[in-house]
């Protein structure tokens, strides 16, 4: 009897064992963990790309300026014996002070003309001149911007009464523009001195990036991918955004110290029309035409200054030689989509990152589409042009 028991007991264990083996025993599938990585790994980098967003577009144009200013910075460095911190610390402070004071003193004039003219159009105190007879003969539009323009020169407490709605619309937009500008202003201050501390790590920072384009791009040509996107940040940070950077400066102050109406709006439209590739000469004509017909200075004061605006205006064509002739020529399309592209999205300081951002694409997009037959050729030319320079 007791042997029969034992005999099913040990039955029913064989049975209990076939049954629940199959769902006992770990899966051991690679597609399941690779998908399971995969999906960690998305998580992190959206989350971290949350996290840096409001972030990215400062930090991207700090690491422009760095790779711009670097040369600039190792020259700087034997001098302060060696220290990398001191001679970041000095760049950024001098750029600071020759370029931070005009840029501020543009930004409050552009401001205080916005102001202006908002509190101008509130109280119906502003004043619009009447049109030309030109502007009737305007194709399409002429007629009506015409009678439009002549109803606010008559009677602008009217027309502002009449048009309400479309002008808290523009005065909306007016104000944003002008909390743009001060948050680019501030943004460029805050850039300079963040790429002071990329330079001052510059030396890590670029293994670091190395081995980022080794590991991506493969070691064959990750370290001249590596060197044609630093020369290509170069090339167009300094010589196309620099030169209109400079340029509008130059003449923004010779604008204040004349002064010219709207002196900050100017300069901006000189800075954006120097990135697009548009001669300065569209500004300083009618800007001297205005100094000599409406000016209030003496003649010899109108002289100096308009001999200043005069070589002002022509001052990108002594620095793109010198400038643009460094690093890799990318085509002007490239810089004005990238530039262009880049205000609509980002606003004023997009302007300069759009311009930097798609001429690097382009550069390792025609390096990917040739498949390095001429980049040996261009990165050996590169580091030629850097070893002169030096």
């Amino acid at each position: 009897m007791t042997q029969r028991i034992a005999q099913g007991l040990g039955g029913i264990d064989k049975i209990l064992d076939r049954d629940e083996s199959p769902k006992m025993k770990p899966s051991s599938s690679p597609i399941i963990d690779v998908v399971i990585r995969l999906g960690l790994i998305a998580l992190l980098v959206f989350l971290s790309f949350n996290y840096l967003r409001p972030f990215l577009g400062l930090m991207l144009w700090a690491m422009i300026l760095a790779i711009a200013l670097y040369p600039v910075h190792a020259k700087i460095v034997p001098k302060v014996g060696g220290r990398e911190g001191r001679a970041a610390t000095i760049l950024v402070g001098g750029i600071v002070l020759l370029i931070g004071a005009p840029t501020v003193l543009l930004s409050v004039s552009f401001m205080d003309h916005m102001l202006t003219l908002y509190n101008q159009a509130i109280s119906g105190t502003l004043q619009v001149p009447e049109p030309s007879q030109k502007v009737a003969s305007w194709p399409i539009v002429g007629e009506k911007v015409e009678s439009t323009w002549r109803a606010a020169s008559e009677n602008m407490r009217g027309f502002l009464v009449e048009h309400e709605h479309q002008v808290r619309d523009y005065a909306r937009k007016a104000l944003s523009i002008m909390g743009g500008v001060i948050t680019t202003s501030l943004a460029f201050l805050a850039a300079f001195i963040i790429a002071g501390i990329f330079m001052a790590y510059a030396k890590p920072g670029a293994k670091t990036t190395g081995r980022i384009f080794n590991r991506v791009c493969g070691s064959d040509i990750g370290d001249e991918l590596h060197i044609l996107s630093v020369a290509t940040v170069r090339s167009v940070a300094v010589g196309v955004i620099g030169v209109a950077f400079i340029q509008a400066l130059l003449l923004g102050v010779g604008f204040l110290i004349a002064g010219i109406p709207a002196a900050g709006l100017l300069a901006l439209a000189v800075l954006v029309c120097g990135i697009v590739q548009l001669p300065a000469a569209i500004f300083v004509i009618p800007v001297v035409i205005w100094l000599w017909a409406g000016g209030d200075g003496s003649t010899l004061s109108n002289i100096i200054l308009t001999v200043y605006l005069i070589v002002a205006g022509l001052a990108d064509n002594v620095l793109k030689p010198m400038l643009l002739g460094r690093g890799l020529a990318v085509p002007m399309p490239v810089v004005l989509l990238g530039a262009l592209g880049g205000m609509f999205v980002s606003g004023l300081i997009g302007l300069f990152i759009g311009a930097v951002v798609l001429a690097v694409s382009y550069q390792l997009f025609m390096a990917w589409v040739n498949e390095g037959q001429h980049l040996e050729d261009n990165v050996a030319r590169v580091k030629k042009e850097s070893a002169a320079s030096e």
